[in-house]
């Protein structure tokens, strides 16, 4: 698999992709952000390692352009800030997952082996439940006509709830499913159940996910009698 790292500093731009190339991956780098997602809208990469601080165009413009034009690549975001609102912004706009620096190169091969990982998978073409429907090949969430792109947590978190309609999956089980029991932190499932929540909103759709306290999440069909 290839992957591309956007990050200017030169130093760390060289460490991530020698660690990438001797964790079996192909890499390139490239430091501005406006060339990353060019390179990154070609559709050539099955991962983006992405900075948060770039010139030309920072990592959130990035993130938050490829979503908007469809593109379903899974990015995992690299920043010096620690602080949460910044972690929610980069989940926000369509990052899979969120590291700070420094980091451990374990951690980061590990996040990168999760977001990799299903990569081959062929599911099912559509699931659907009460007034939603789930398109696997597009990470495409619809109601009537109206559809929201997914991100592909977002996708890989409702295609669990849709599988499993009608039982509760626990956090652990979504961990394991997401981040295949690699490091990830426990409100991680959290952010991503919300920003389901805010997708089926949009879509005004009767489906909802409901959080059974210290048991799960399952979805359910709000349509009253």
């Amino acid at each position: 698999m290839r992957i591309l790292v956007v990050e200017d500093e030169p130093r760390l731009a060289e460490t991530l992709t020698q660690l990438l190339r001797d964790g079996g991956y192909e890499a390139d780098t490239v430091e501005d952000g406006l060339r990353g997602l060019e390179l990154a809208q070609k559709g050539t990469y099955g991962l983006l390692v992405l900075d948060v601080m770039l010139p030309g165009l920072d990592g959130f413009g990035v993130c938050r352009a490829l979503r908007e034009k469809g593109k379903s690549v899974p990015i995992l975001m690299l920043t010096a800030r620690t602080q949460v609102a910044d972690k929610v912004a980069g989940l926000d706009c369509g990052a899979d997952d969120y590291m700070t620096k420094p980091f451990a190169p374990e951690e980061l091969l590990a996040r990168v082996r999760a977001l990799t990982r299903r990569q081959g998978e062929s599911p099912a073409q559509e699931l659907a439940f009460a007034d939603v429907r789930l398109d696997a090949a597009a990470h495409t969430l619809s109601r009537g006509e109206r559809s929201v792109q997914l991100s592909p947590k977002e996708f890989e978190l409702l295609r669990l709830l849709m599988e499993r309609a009608g039982s509760v999956c626990s956090k652990g089980m979504i961990l394991e499913r997401l981040w295949g029991g690699e490091p990830a932190e426990d409100n991680n499932v959290e952010a991503y159940v919300s920003f389901l929540r805010k997708k089926l909103f949009y879509l005004d759709a009767r489906t909802t996910v409901v959080n059974l306290r210290k048991v799960g999440y399952r979805l359910e069909d709000g349509e009253k009698a």
